[in-house]
């Protein structure tokens, strides 16, 4: 809790310097001078105005969440623009005659949240391919995490997502938990269960909670409860795990675990590693689909093959991307690692949650081959 405090505060500081230090820059431009008839004072209101006021705009429009990564885009690349244009100006010992600086600081910042507009709501399919002396036969595994339903896509939506996992073929599919939001529609979450449970594959589907999908504010909030979800899911067939291990054909292992935060955020209880894997056949594959990547030692240790997680979004937005692991709270950010034994994949999403913008990774669903060593 107190990290976040922090970090809320940090992220309110920066972006009041931010919200200042535009004002000061608009001021800058020629048609300023026009605006204020030249007033000093007249033309601080004016840029402020004009800064705070496309500053509500963009809250009213997307939120405030995604007013603030505007603020902070515009700033750090117009500071960047600015000290480009201090150096040429150093150089060729003349000013200029326009701002081009601050033109060029707003195209930039336009083009680069467009560009993190469309990461985020296009999606991609990432490849990985492993081999293992475990396996008889080839599995072909979708997997994919924070759906957040009802934040870039409805049911609809989902429903194309899940068309373009379905032409893969897949032998099972992994769902790596916040499959929905405090945002989703009871509605929303029926159909999305649906469509999700009419994925034809060979072993079936699984799903694993995350931080999001009991809802933080109660089933009354969004009109369902977490119990409601998993009597859905059922309903269309998809297994649901909460530490618990299922073993697939004879011949590999798929293991579920509770979400992090039923013990970091209500005080619950999850199962270690070593107590999931203490009865295994060893000698079987073994597949982890835990949300968060928290356990990254314990499961190294547990000898377990393959761990799947979401959760970090792919860092979501450069250049902060690696910030939930420089501070510990993620073993990873984003994509592959190998530890020993141990394979760990985390994907940045089909979706978000509040912030509109992938400026440092792309919206994905996995795809990943496990072909025996023998073939």
């Amino acid at each position: 809790m107190l990290m976040w405090m922090i970090i809320m505060w940090t992220t309110l500081g920066i972006t009041l310097l931010g919200l200042f230090y535009l004002c000061n820059r608009v001021s800058r431009f020629y048609f300023m001078e026009k605006l204020s008839k030249g007033k000093k004072k007249q033309k601080f209101w004016v840029s402020v105005l004009i800064v705070f006021g496309v500053f509500y705009l963009i809250g009213f429009l997307l939120n405030f969440m995604n007013a603030i990564v505007c603020v902070v885009y515009f700033a750090m690349i117009w500071l960047v623009c600015d000290f480009i244009s201090a150096l040429i100006i150093r150089y060729r010992k003349k000013t200029f005659d326009y701002y081009y600086a601050g033109i060029s600081a707003i195209v930039l910042s336009i083009v680069a949240l467009s560009v993190g507009w469309y990461l985020d709501y296009h999606v991609w399919q990432t490849d990985y391919t492993f081999t293992t002396a475990k396996l008889r036969m080839p599995l072909k595994i979708v997997m994919f995490a924070d759906s957040h339903t009802g934040t870039t896509f409805h049911a609809d939506g989902f429903a194309k997502h899940i068309s373009a996992m379905q032409a893969q073929n897949p032998d099972v599919v992994i769902v790596a938990g916040d499959f929905v939001d405090d945002g989703t529609t009871r509605q929303d979450m029926i159909e999305t269960c649906r469509s999700l449970g009419q994925m034809k594959t060979t072993y079936g589907v699984y799903f694993v909670f995350g931080n999001h999908d009991k809802g933080y504010y109660g089933p009354e909030h969004r009109g369902f409860s977490g119990d409601e979800l998993v009597a859905e899911l059922e309903r269309n067939g998809v297994k649901v795990l909460r530490d618990e291990t299922e073993l697939v054909a004879d011949a590999f292992y798929i293991i579920g675990r509770r979400d992090y935060s039923e013990v970091k955020e209500h005080s619950g209880y999850r199962k270690s590693m070593s107590e999931l894997v203490q009865n295994l056949d060893k000698t079987k594959y073994m597949i982890v689909a835990d949300h968060q990547p928290t356990d990254y030692a314990k499961q190294t240790i547990a000898e377990v093959d393959l761990v799947l997680s979401g959760h970090t979004h792919g860092g979501q937005l450069f250049p902060f991307n690696r910030v939930g692991q420089w501070i510990g709270a993620n073993d990873r950010i984003y994509g592959h690692e190998r530890r020993e034994k141990t394979d760990f994949i985390v994907t940045s999403g089909i979706s978000d949650w509040a912030i509109k913008f992938k400026t440092g990774t792309k919206s994905e669903y996995v795809v990943i081959h496990l072909i025996p060593e023998n073939l």
